[in-house]
């Protein structure tokens, strides 16, 4: 069984930064990918960033420059620093990986996390 655990939601004013958190518990052989996607109200989930094994990262275009993704392999854990943010990235941000449970290889979501960008 695999848990993942977000953090780091919240309420701020455009211009603001948070930081997101995203922890793994449970049979971890491995973790492949690690990622962000967002889904604001009535639009679909898209993503936001990925980082895999090796650090390569990929961003939407609308957050390059921005946000930053990183990960802590030892503490099975993902981070997005967002910074100079704005109204359109109000979301629920959802943590995605890609990871070997010691069985098989699958996808697994976070229960997700609110980010309120306000004017």
């Amino acid at each position: 069984q695999v848990q993942l655990v977000e953090s780091g939601g919240g309420l701020v004013q455009a211009g603001g930064s948070l930081r997101l958190s995203c922890a793994a518990s449970g049979s971890i052989f491995s973790i492949n990918v690690m990622g962000w996607y967002r889904q604001a109200p009535g639009k679909q989930r898209d993503v936001v960033a990925t980082i895999t094994s090796g650090s390569g990262t990929n961003y939407a275009e609308s957050v390059k420059g921005r946000f930053t993704i990183s990960r802590d392999n030892a503490k099975n854990t993902v981070y997005l620093q967002m910074n100079s943010l704005k109204p359109e990235d109000t979301a629920v941000y959802f943590c995605y990986f890609v990871l070997n449970n010691g069985m098989y290889v699958r996808n697994y979501w976070g229960q997700g996390t609110q980010v309120t960008v306000s004017s």
